[in-house]
């Protein structure tokens, strides 16, 4: 196993080892907790966010589990490494990983985006995925509600009506053109609207748990949509979280922290 420690700190100790976190900016794995006793559990996060976003809930994890915060291409500084920015070259992304790092399961807390594409392992690729656990994922895409949310994604108007959120996005991708990810994003909405790679049917054949979570009050996931797939997953469990709305850091920490680590304690002790 190679490390890169451009930076280094203690995070936990069990049983006598010190786990450490390394860190070096522009690979595809920024963050990189390991001890190779543990369980690994990968950490995804959403559309124009990146792994630091998530950082702070999986440290919670890293006495018990080596856990994993990769960035996709584009987003945290990450480089482009595909020419078609789409949900399978995310996807391709994680196969390359654990087949590097010689991980043959894991499993994986996905926000938003990050959950479609961890079910879209789990459907495809069922050998690597032993778990998934979404956050705030969208399910039902079509023509009407990808262009409703594309319309979003416009980083002239962000620019002028929100300057300080394009600061942030402007530091927290660079040095990649943020403005470029966003209409690259945009592009991967209509998408999936037009061509939805992950429909309602295909998750009926998804074989491995699945908890799939949303807050009552997101306003781009619906619990309707939410409560339609947990329906057509074999090993489903639905979670709806109480006064919760769908921007990450206004998420409960604590009660995901449960709810995730009860998730994965049942599912490797039963």
């Amino acid at each position: 196993m190679r490390f890169f420690s451009a930076v280094s700190f203690e995070i936990g100790r069990r049983r006598g080892y010190i786990c450490k976190v390394y860190y070096k900016s522009g690979l595809l794995l920024p963050f990189h907790y390991y001890l190779s006793y543990m369980v690994p559990i990968l950490f995804l996060h959403g559309a124009l966010g990146s792994s630091k976003m998530l950082r702070p809930f999986a440290q919670s994890f890293s006495d018990n589990y080596s856990v994993y915060l990769p960035d996709f291409e584009g987003h945290g500084g990450t480089p482009y490494i595909h020419s078609n920015f789409s949900i399978e070259g995310f996807a391709q992304q994680i196969l390359d990983f654990l087949e590097r790092e010689k991980i043959e399961q894991i499993d994986i807390f996905g926000y938003s985006m990050g959950g479609y594409v961890g079910l879209y392992l789990a459907k495809h690729y069922p050998f690597a995925v032993k778990s998934v656990f979404t956050l705030a994922t969208k399910f039902d895409w079509t023509t009407e509600t990808a262009e409703k949310e594309s319309k979003m994604l416009n980083p002239h108007k962000i620019k002028e009506k929100v300057p300080a959120f394009a600061n942030e996005l402007e530091q927290r991708h660079a040095p990649n053109d943020w403005e470029t990810l966003m209409v690259k994003t945009a592009c991967l909405l209509i998408s999936l609207g037009n061509n939805p790679v992950l429909p309602m049917e295909a998750l009926r054949d998804i074989s491995c748990p699945v908890t799939v979570s949303v807050g009552d009050r997101d306003n781009m996931v619906s619990v309707e949509e939410t409560k339609t797939a947990f329906l057509h997953l074999p090993k489903g469990r639905l979670l709806v979280l109480p006064n919760t709305p769908h921007p990450l850091e206004k998420a409960k920490d604590n009660r995901i922290y449960f709810e995730l680590n009860s998730f994965l304690e049942q599912n490797h002790h039963s």
